[in-house]
């Protein structure tokens, strides 16, 4: 099965982004499924390196 999670959070100041990239880091281990992401607006700067959990 293929999922598509499309995001558009802000990566800080709400659990949404968070809980999404969650989401499809789970979908993809457990069953080997297709998983991809599309962030947009602020979402795009959970993608910068270094990163961290709130």
């Amino acid at each position: 099965m293929s999922y598509l999670v499309i995001l558009n959070e802000p990566p800080y100041g709400s659990e949404r982004t968070y809980n999404g990239l969650c989401l499809a880091h789970s979908l993809a281990r457990s069953n080997g499924d297709e998983v991809r992401e599309f962030l947009m607006g602020d979402a795009v700067a959970a993608a910068v390196a270094g990163q961290s959990e709130i």
